[in-house]
């Protein structure tokens, strides 16, 4: 199952306790999960209403940098490169937070991705986005010749008569 992100909340809505330094922060609502929040050793000298208290402010500080138009997605300028190899772990990252490429498949019929010049197969594709678990992402298929243009995008449903 899926847990949704857990959201700032009140004292009745979830039951808080410990485990040596780690405040445990369980939700009445099974659609979120636990949440372990490391405090240290001041844990011993805080109520449950302190713990959540700063758990709130840890939810709202999160919220506020979403928010933050300093904090949107990086594009890498078309000609640059989108994805780079790292040589200490053995695998492509990329060095913006919008991906564009192409995709294809092989005589064998396995995927292949194409970022820029780079031939990625589906577990190095799989690698490349590994590090954003926990992020959203978005996907537009578009003609390759369009993919570094912002596209305009229609918001309908395609049973829908139009």
């Amino acid at each position: 199952m899926r847990f949704r992100r857990p959201p700032q909340s009140s004292i009745d809505q979830v039951h808080i306790s410990r485990d040596g330094e780690v405040a445990i922060i369980e939700f009445a609502d099974p659609a979120y999960g636990t949440v372990n929040l490391t405090l240290g050793p001041e844990i011993n000298t805080l109520t449950d209403h302190e713990i959540l208290d700063v758990y709130n402010d840890i939810v709202a500080a999160q919220e506020a940098s979403i928010a933050d138009p300093a904090n949107r997605p990086i594009e890498i300028p078309k000609g640059r490169p989108q994805i780079e190899w790292l040589e200490d772990f053995q695998q492509w990252s990329a060095r913006g937070h919008v991906l564009k490429c192409e995709v294809s498949d092989t005589e064998d019929g396995n995927l292949v991705f194409y970022f820029d010049d780079k031939e990625l197969d589906a577990e190095a594709f799989l690698q490349l986005i590994r590090p954003f678990a926990g992020w959203g992402m978005r996907v537009t298929f578009m003609d390759e010749s369009q993919i570094h243009d912002e596209p305009v995008v229609i918001v309908r449903d395609p049973d829908d008569d139009t």
